[in-house]
């Protein structure tokens, strides 16, 4: 049986610890600086008292792998602590702040012979899947415009856990913001959706308004691809009227799916064509949470891949660079493939 140290036991991780426990697997330690979140893991039943301070490596001491579920501009310090004690990783998204922190932790890893691995779930959404067997089918005919939105009025970031610092996550110097949350998701899904072509182009807009002073509430992220195909990226939570979660069109209609302000993947599943065609049956396989566990735990045994591989992600954390410095630099920044 695989243990695994729970680093960072925040509100993800809460249901992390359900999700390894239902792959089977042992949580053998749970590491936090807060003491009343080692109470909240502790009365979950979870290997964690706040008396004495334990330290990051007495948890990894008793681990195989390690969950590194901590604010994001901790996850490459972390996740390298673990490596380096010997250990597999899984890190929640995004896997670092940039590209290049990403990268090096792909070739600690590899260097060490050690499994790595990102939480990216939403790559088998039911919303995104019912969009690649659209896509699949060639319903649409050839498609030029595709655009993936989330739209609220309320912060979607999430809360975190209110016993350490319940704002983090739009604060910029934790690498907060809608970009870096839902964005990390929608991107690492556009660039699966459209591979194997490649983006060349992005021109993005971040934007505190309303619920942030220092990081985005509003994204907008185009992007183009060497195949003639444009993307859109929108993270917008200052909107009354959300927009579509999915609008894809092509030579032969267009397709559109409703907003959820539940983010149910059910209801944006749920695509309207235009002009009307057949239900497209789908032909892409889901995995849970679960089964992202179960395929990591293999990995970490020598038994196959992870369900994300580490360098599958690098792709994304480009985009999210390049969105960034060109929102920053008011300008479109080219990307050579």
């Amino acid at each position: 049986m695989l243990n695994v140290a729970i680093v960072g036991y925040g509100r993800i991780a809460a249901e992390h610890a359900q999700w390894i426990r239902a792959a089977g697997l042992n949580i053998s330690a749970v590491f936090d600086p807060t003491p009343a979140r080692l109470a909240v893991a502790a009365a979950a039943g979870l290997p964690a008292a706040p008396t004495p301070a334990p330290t990051l490596a007495a948890a990894l001491a008793t681990a195989d792998a390690a969950l590194i579920s901590t604010p994001t501009s901790l996850h490459a310090d972390h996740a390298t602590a673990a490596l380096l004690a010997g250990k597999h990783v899984m890190v929640e998204k995004p896997m670092a702040l940039d590209h290049a922190q990403s990268l090096a932790l792909c070739e600690l890893a590899e260097k060490l012979g050690k499994t790595l691995s990102v939480f990216h779930c939403r790559r088998w959404d039911e919303d995104f899947l019912a969009v690649r067997s659209l896509l699949a089918a060639g319903t649409l005919g050839k498609v030029f415009n595709i655009e993936s939105r989330l739209g609220q009025y309320a912060s979607c970031v999430g809360p975190a856990a209110r016993e350490w610092r319940p704002g983090w996550r739009t604060e910029a110097a934790f690498g907060g913001g809608g970009l870096y949350d839902w964005g990390s998701h929608f991107l690492d899904q556009l660039q699966i959706l459209l591979a194997p072509a490649a983006p060349v182009r992005v021109f993005a807009q971040l934007r505190p308004v309303l619920w942030s002073a220092d990081c985005d509430d509003f994204a907008r992220v185009a992007i183009d691809f060497d195949n003639g195909i444009s993307a859109l990226c929108e993270i917008n939570t200052v909107t009354s009227r959300p927009l579509p979660r999915w609008h894809i069109d092509g030579t032969k209609g267009s397709a559109s799916s409703p907003p959820s302000p539940e983010f149910s993947t059910t209801t944006w599943a749920k695509l309207e064509v235009t002009p009307p065609a057949p239900p497209v049956a789908p032909v892409f396989h889901r995995l849970t949470e679960r089964d992202i566990w179960l395929a990591f735990a293999r990995a970490c045994l020598g038994q196959g891949m992870p369900a994300v591989t580490a360098r599958s992600v690098l792709p994304t954390m480009r985009l999210l660079d390049a969105a960034r410095a060109s929102s920053a630099g008011g300008r479109a920044v080219e990307l050579v493939p």
